[in-house]
């Protein structure tokens, strides 16, 4: 047997005693220049962050950018939502604020950014009501409410959180979230006398400070953790009017806040500082030498400015005494005799940045009495000290406990320190399909067939729709919006399309009330959104159709068999107990036939488009010309004509066989009249474009292409089947023309996203309900 390239052939002699083969020797040098590379851009980065400071070095970097470095923690995180961007998003009942935060754009080191990470999709209404709210609190001085977010299981309430959590991670590593805090250096005796001011010895980094002394040179070093902010540690009377200086030279926008101004050292601190002043009788300048400023990162693992608090605990704050791991010789006799304690718990680990109450409402209302004190004065009284506050408090329910929370006797005096945000189901469904593709699909060993996410959304969408009341509206508008089916509100809100049934006024008044339609509940406690089914379970549904041993694949036929399992479910959830309503409202079995029909309608034109039976050209091409020979006719103008260069009259005949294709009900200049206002409506929307048909009226589009395809259905039938014969079979039996134009057909379905498992599965499953009077022809 020839040996392996891989295995070296020498004796073992020859490589001599303790000595790796030559290849393993590179790789070590290798290894090792890597590692030395490593660590000089370790050094670099630790320089240039300015990790460790003395105090004049701190005091430097503050006058330079003195609004950055002067922030509380609701300024810090308003700031944090800003740095990362905004972007428009257009929505049928309006555009929206989406701040890019939460999408989680965090570079990967790399110049990368990892799109795996949770993101919070859609709900643009509650980033920009956290964002008043911060910027509110930041005008105020401090965060005095806790931001309550409120809403069903599973609407995104803890997701929102973890954005803004790991957003103050990424936001803390920038040169614009730099965050500082300082502890205290006590150095031997024989580095104080000799190296630093005194002459002799090793000239330190700084002559002023003890900030940048080796280990070896320090007897004790005292860290705070709670973080004060540096600047506390001038007297309140000077700072002000240091920043106030500061402030006018750097020409900072805004004003200082009121906690820079007015803050004060923490009870440990203050006696450190000042045991430290009675022995300097007096000198501020002997107590900063020895003050440490130390760069620090938020982190959430490490429970540093990010810190989530389960329902499960319950002790957010407390106090130990000191003990000193390094000689108390070192330290100043006054403190020798000190009794120092320090804080510790959730509302400590978290200052400076944001502490998350998941679950607020799950804990017995005396086990969060305290916030509503906390809150309102910002402190925190501990039996030794009391601790100011510097957080931002942000807490979640769902909608049971805040249902009762309301009806508890101490409701009222709780309301005013809590800002109330709601967060309901999403009713987008394309927003919803976004939540599934992103985070399940991915997840799904097996290939997921096109619409499978689709039939996901609408059916959770349709769930959490509510029958309008025309009361809320106008005589006109009223009677229009009472007759809007649960089936007309998806579309209306997704694709911002009324009713074809409706004539052109209505259509018209429909359009504009869009906004008004889809916040009609928004001030009711049984809004729209609150009641339907989870995210979190349709995931359960998608996770159940990829395990189906009737399809190789996760079919959307296989999940909609996973719907009928569900909805048999009526003791478990609220909203299949919903009494069926007119219009289709809390119908869950005309959900499940609707959506059926829908996915059958896009199997069928994913078929089309791959048959290339008819040319798609050709039909928007068609729609175009009747375009244009509507407008001229409504405006009672002549066309000119392509081909012969003359002006002539708009030609009835094109716009009558157009019309007669898309089964128009209404009288032709009603119609027509409707598409003029539609192309108009758009034209304002859209001022700088030229208008597009197949994107204004792409219903119309598809419509004659179906009308064309009636013609068709024996030829494309028998293209299905041959089709499922290919694939499945390999083609046997068909002639080589006819298995070439199936194997083409196949390839074309490729590009839209199908392979060989769900091709087989939608061309027999439309095959089998719409062609199967053809079937055995």
């Amino acid at each position: 047997m020839k040996p392996s390239d891989d295995i070296d052939e020498r004796p073992v002699d020859s490589i001599g005693p303790g000595r790796e083969p030559d290849g393993a020797d590179r790789r070590c040098d290798v290894a090792m220049t890597h590692l030395t590379k490593v660590a000089e851009g370790v050094q670099r980065d630790f320089e240039k962050g300015q990790r460790v400071l003395s105090f004049g070095e701190y005091l430097e970097l503050f006058a330079r950018h003195p609004a950055r470095h002067g922030r509380s923690a609701p300024q810090y995180l308003r700031d944090m939502l800003a740095y990362y961007g905004t972007t428009t998003v257009h929505r049928p009942w309006g555009e929206l604020t989406r701040f890019n935060l939460f999408d989680a754009p965090w570079d990967d080191g790399g110049g990368h950014t990892r799109l795996s990470e949770l993101t919070l999709i859609g709900h643009e209404a509650l980033q920009a009501e956290l964002y008043r709210a911060l910027g509110n609190f930041a005008r105020e001085g401090r965060a005095n409410r806790l931001m309550l977010m409120h809403g069903p299981n599973g609407s995104a309430k803890s997701t929102a959180a973890a954005c803004m959590l790991r957003a103050l991670e990424d936001y803390s590593q920038q040169d614009d979230g730099a965050l500082y805090r300082f502890h205290w250096i006590f150095p031997s005796r024989k580095t104080s006398r000799g190296s630093i001011g005194f002459g002799g010895g090793e000239p330190s980094h700084d002559l002023d400070s003890y900030a940048h002394l080796d280990d070896d040179q320090i007897d004790a070093r005292l860290v705070m953790e709670v973080r004060d902010h540096p600047m506390f540690l001038i007297p309140r009377r000077q700072r002000q009017q240091l920043i106030d200086e500061l402030w006018q030279d750097a020409g900072a926008v805004g004003k200082p806040s009121d906690w820079l101004y007015e803050g004060e050292l923490s009870h440990k601190n203050k006696q450190i500082f000042e045991a430290l002043l009675s022995d300097a009788n007096g000198s501020l300048a002997d107590v900063l030498r020895h003050v440490q400023i130390e760069r620090y990162f938020m982190s959430r693992r490490y429970r540093v400015g990010a810190i989530t608090l389960g329902p499960e605990m319950s002790v957010d704050a407390g106090e130990r005494q000191v003990t000193a791991d390094r000689s108390l010789a070192a330290l100043p006799t006054s403190l020798q005799a000190t009794t120092l304690f320090e804080a510790h718990g959730e509302l400590i680990e978290a200052a400076g940045g944001m502490l998350e109450f998941s679950d607020l409402l799950k804990r017995p209302i005396d086990a969060f009495r305290y916030l509503q004190l906390t809150l309102e004065t910002g402190e925190v009284s501990l039996s030794q000290q009391t601790i100011f506050t510097n957080v931002v408090m942000v807490g979640s329910a769902n909608e049971i406990h805040m249902a009762a929370f309301r009806e508890h006797v101490e409701y009222a005096s709780f309301r005013g320190r809590l800002e109330f945000m709601r967060v309901p189901y999403l009713r987008h469904w394309g927003d919803e399909q976004r939540i599934y593709d992103t985070q399940i699909v991915p997840q799904l060993r097996r290939h997921v067939a096109p619409h499978t996410t689709t039939v996901a959304a609408e059916f959770a969408v349709l769930t959490r729709m509510r029958r309008p009341d025309k009361h809320h509206y106008g005589k006109v508008l009223g009677d229009v919006v009472d007759g809007l089916t649960a089936f007309d509100k998806m579309r209306l809100y997704a694709e911002g399309k009324p009713p074809e049934r409706l004539n052109a006024e209505e259509r018209k008044l429909l359009s504009a009330n869009i906004r008004a339609i889809f916040d009609e509940t928004a001030s009711g406690a049984d809004y729209e959104g609150r009641i339907g089914v989870s995210p979190r379970t349709m995931r359960t549904m998608l996770l159940d159709a990829s395990q189906d041993r009737d399809y190789k694949c996760v079919s959307p036929f296989a999940l909609l068999k996973c719907l009928d399992d569900l909805c048999k479910r009526t003791a478990e959830f609220d909203w299949l107990k919903l009494k069926p309503l007119s219009g289709g409202y809390h119908d869950h079995q005309s959900f499940r036939d609707h959506v059926r029909t829908r996915l059958l309608d896009r199997i069928e034109a994913d078929m089309r488009t791959g048959s290339a039976l008819i040319d798609d050209v050709q039909y928007a091409d068609l729609f175009s010309r009747y375009i244009s020979n509507v407008s001229a006719w409504v405006k009672g103008e002549k066309i000119r004509n392509s081909v012969t260069g003359k002006d002539e009259v708009p030609h009835e005949g094109l716009m009558k066989e157009v019309e007669g294709l898309l089964e128009v009900t209404a009288e032709p200049k009603e119609h027509r009249d409707m598409v003029i206002s539609m192309i108009a409506a758009w034209a304002i929307d859209n001022p700088e474009l030229e208008p597009n048909v197949d994107e204004i009226f792409p219903d119309h589009v598809k419509h004659l292409q179906a009308a064309a395809f009636t013609k068709l259905r024996e030829p494309f039938a028998a293209l299905l089947r041959n089709v499922v014969t290919v694939v499945r079979d390999g083609g046997v039996g068909l002639e080589s023309a006819v298995k070439r134009e199936a194997e083409e057909t196949a390839a074309r379905l490729e590009t839209l996203g199908y392979e060989d498992s769900s091709v087989v599965d939608a061309a027999s499953a439309l095959l089998r309900e719409r062609y199967s009077d053809l079937v055995d022809r």
